[in-house]
C-alpha cells in the first residue's frame, strides 16, 4: 500500500437533504462523514452482499448494463494490456443481475476474476433508486451514476466536473493530488485509454521509483481516505483521484456536476485541437501563440478590448448561450474543409 502521509480533511454531521455551500464552494478535497448511512443500500450492505444485492435488483427494470471483465492476473487493477493497444479486460453488455451473480459466484475465491460495472446512469438502469438513496443539491442537476464490483484499483485520473462520491457498500481507498501534479503522475496517452480517461501509469501498490522518480514528489503532496460503508467524498473538478475497493462487494454511488453553464464545451477539444494544430510549430512561433492565448483567454482583461464599442465585440464579450451555438456553427464549418 502506498504509504501517504496527509489525511483528507473530514466533516462531520452533514445531511443527505441539506448539502453545506462549504461543500460546494471548496476547492479541497472533503470527507462527509456518514453522509449517507442513512440510505437503505448502505443499511442493507451492513447485513451482506446478499442484502445489497436484493436491494439493488428491487429496482432493476431488466435493461443491459456495460461491464468490465478481466482475467485474475489484473488483480482488480483496471489497466492496459501489455502493449499498450488496449485494456488489459474486456467490455461486455449483459443483465444487471446476470453481473451481480457473477461477483457472488467469486466472493470465495483467493484471486477473482476482475468484474466491475462502472459509470452506469442510476435513472436508467435501476428506476425508483433515487427515490429511497439519493442526495439533495438545490437547484443543480447533477448526473448520478452507480459503480459496482469486487476488490478493483482504478489508475489515477481527473475528471472535469465536480464530484462527491458515495461509499454505500463496502469500503474504498481514495489517493488524491492537486490539478499541478500532472508532470509527476506519468500520465499515459490521450487517445488510448482503459475507460475514456487519460489515467497514471503508476501502479500504487509496487511504484517503481526508478522508472517514475517523479512520483515521490506527488506523494509527498497526496491526500488520503479510507471511507467507511456511508461515509462520501467530495472532489474537487480536476483533481486526480486513485480508487481502490477493499470489500468483496462495493457499490458506490456519485453525482457529477458543473456550476458553469451546460453549452460551455469540454476544455480537453481545446487541446487536442491545439496539439494537431500548434504543439509541432517551430519554437518561434509556439512563443507568439502563447503570447496570444495568454492575452485573449488566461490573462484575458476587460481593458484589453475597451478601444472596440461594445456593440461590436462579440466572441471578444462574454460568452452566452447565442454567441456559443454561432461559435460551434463555425467551427464545425472550418474543422470540416
Amino acid at each position: 500500500m502506498l504509504a501517504v502521509e496527509n489525511k483528507i480533511k473530514e466533516i462531520e454531521g452533514v445531511r443527505p437533504d441539506a448539502l453545506p455551500e462549504q461543500v460546494f464552494s471548496s476547492r479541497e478535497p472533503l470527507v462527509l462523514k456518514g453522509l449517507v448511512s442513512d440510505w437503505p443500500l448502505a443499511k442493507a450492505g451492513l447485513e451482506g452482499a446478499d442484502a445489497a444485492r436484493q436491494h439493488l435488483l428491487e429496482h432493476y427494470d431488466g435493461a443491459t448494463v456495460g461491464a468490465s471483465l478481466g482475467d485474475p492476473s489484473a488483480k482488480g487493477r483496471v489497466f492496459y494490456n501489455k502493449d499498450f493497444t488496449g485494456p488489459n479486460f474486456k467490455m461486455v453488455r449483459a443483465r444487471l443481475d446476470a453481473i451481480l451473480e457473477k461477483l457472488a459466484d467469486h466472493e470465495g475465491d483467493a484471486e477473482p476474476p476482475l468484474i466491475y460495472v462502472a459509470s452506469t446512469t442510476i435513472d436508467t438502469s435501476l428506476p425508483g433508486f433515487r427515490t429511497q438513496n439519493d442526495l439533495s443539491f438545490e437547484g443543480r442537476r447533477p448526473l448520478a451514476s452507480i459503480w459496482i464490483g469486487n476488490r478493483t484499483r482504478i489508475a489515477a485520473h481527473y475528471d472535469m466536473p465536480d464530484n462527491i462520491a458515495c461509499v454505500a457498500v463496502g469500503r474504498r481507498r481514495f489517493t488524491l493530488f492537486p490539478p499541478d501534479q500532472l508532470e509527476n503522475l506519468y500520465v499515459g496517452p490521450l487517445d488510448v485509454t482503459p475507460a475514456g480517461q487519460a489515467v497514471s501509469l503508476v501502479d500504487f501498490s509496487e511504484p517503481d521509483y526508478e522508472r517514475f522518480p517523479k512520483f515521490r514528489s506527488a506523494v509527498k503532496v497526496a491526500q488520503v481516505a479510507e471511507l467507511e460503508p456511508g461515509d462520501a467524498i467530495y472532489i474537487p473538478g480536476m483533481w486526480w483521484h486513485h480508487v481502490e475497493s477493499l470489500s468483496i462487494f462495493n457499490v458506490l454511488v456519485n453525482y457529477w456536476w458543473r456550476d458553469i453553464p451546460a453549452y460551455m464545451g469540454p476544455p480537453i477539444n481545446v487541446l487536442q485541437h491545439a496539439l494537431m494544430t500548434i504543439r509541432d510549430l517551430p519554437a518561434h512561433e509556439k512563443k507568439i501563440w502563447q503570447d496570444i492565448f495568454n492575452f485573449y483567454v488566461f490573462e484575458n482583461k476587460p481593458e484589453n478590448f475597451e478601444h472596440i464599442p461594445e456593440e461590436s465585440r462579440g466572441v471578444l464579450a462574454p460568452i452566452d448561450e447565442m454567441t456559443a451555438r454561432k461559435l460551434r456553427a463555425f467551427l464545425l464549418n472550418r474543422l470540416n474543409r
